[in-house]
């Protein structure tokens, strides 16, 4: 094997074990609010650790041969990155459907990872819902039309989404806080997060809280779905009763949140960690006492248009908080002395 490949091949091995670490300034009741900062993976975000199951699962099962095989895969963003820049690494082509309302520096990435792009319209396929549900219609007609040419990984079916962090995420978390956490709080996008994390760490003490954040209607938080405008996920249906609270949070919330992180923590993050922070928050006035743990699914660099649109953050702003976390070490967070 070519050493450089080789040399690639071991950033496969840094997905997962992202750090944990305290936000402070939201304890005035006692409790201790923890972030796990998943844009640490190789990619960019939490969405690396389930594109790598999907894909060793796949090759297990003969369904995915090098040099033969088209992976395609409906996404807002965040799993197709991750396939496509681990597939490079493994010598597979990548099909990216999204819809067009995804960020352009997000299609910028992806086809920078070498993915091939297609967009899809919300009055595409007029009968499924709007955004990733029209992606997810035009995967499955093009994959059905050329079976032995495309594999679907699915990430909206694919038990090994729901496995990734099951066997990854959900174990993380336990170490880190040494099983000390109260609550979870997780966006929705497939429900593999929640849900697999979710039952490992209930599976470990059952009165922890698992808190599903979903977005609002008509909503501009990429990653995230709300489930009247459109379908639930089969991996979120299949384990929902691991849900103990479902979150909704709006655009407003979500960008405050953002803008919070932003100017207290010095933190750029994505969309859905700002809902997921407002989700916290919200649960924090209702108790007294806890420790959380949130998932920070990716950082803002791929939202540069979208927050300077919505004037969430201004453009000399966002510029030197993407200048901050560029020159940022390795872990140069703190951990929280639970994670010690």
């Amino acid at each position: 094997m070519n050493a450089a490949i080789q040399l690639n091949k071991t950033l496969l091995t840094r997905i997962g074990n992202t750090p944990l670490v305290r936000l402070h300034g939201y304890n005035g009741k006692s409790v201790r609010i923890h972030a796990k900062l998943e844009w640490y993976n190789p990619f960019g975000s939490l969405k690396d650790r389930a594109a790598y199951w999907m894909i060793r699962s796949a090759e297990r099962s003969g369904k995915l041969r090098p040099n033969g095989t088209i992976i395609i895969e409906p996404t807002s963003g965040n799993t197709g990155i991750a396939l496509a820049g681990i597939s490079s690494l493994l010598g597979y082509r990548v099909q990216a459907i999204v819809p067009r309302k995804v960020s352009s520096e997000t299609k910028t990435i992806l086809r920078a990872e070498g993915a091939e792009l297609l967009e899809t319209e919300d009055d595409l396929c007029p009968r499924f819902g709007k955004g990733t549900d029209q992606s997810i219609a035009l995967a499955q007609a093009i994959v059905k039309g050329h079976p032995d040419r495309y594999y679907m990984p699915n990430q909206y079916e694919n038990e090994a989404n729901f496995l990734a962090h099951y066997e990854g995420t959900g174990p993380e978390i336990w170490r880190a806080t040494r099983g000390k956490l109260t609550h979870l709080f997780a966006g929705i996008g497939t429900g593999g997060t929640v849900t697999g994390a979710g039952l490992y760490l209930k599976e470990r003490n059952p009165r922890i809280k698992i808190c599903a954040v979903e977005a609002e209607r008509n909503h501009h938080l990429q990653g995230l779905r709300n489930l009247e405008e459109s379908s639930m996920p089969k991996v979120l249906e299949r384990h929902a009763e691991i849900v103990d609270e479902w979150i909704r949070i709006s655009d407003q919330q979500a960008f405050d949140a953002v803008k919070e992180l932003a100017r207290n923590h010095n933190l750029l993050v994505g969309p859905s960690s700002g809902a997921v922070l407002a989700a916290a928050k919200e649960a924090a006035e209702r108790l007294t006492r806890g420790t959380f743990v949130m998932l920070f699914g990716d950082d803002g660099r791929k939202f540069m248009s979208l927050y300077t649109q919505l004037r969430v953050l201004e453009t000399d702003e966002f510029r030197s908080l993407l200048r901050h976390a560029d020159n940022l070490p390795p872990l140069a967070y703190q951990p929280d002395p639970l994670s010690a």
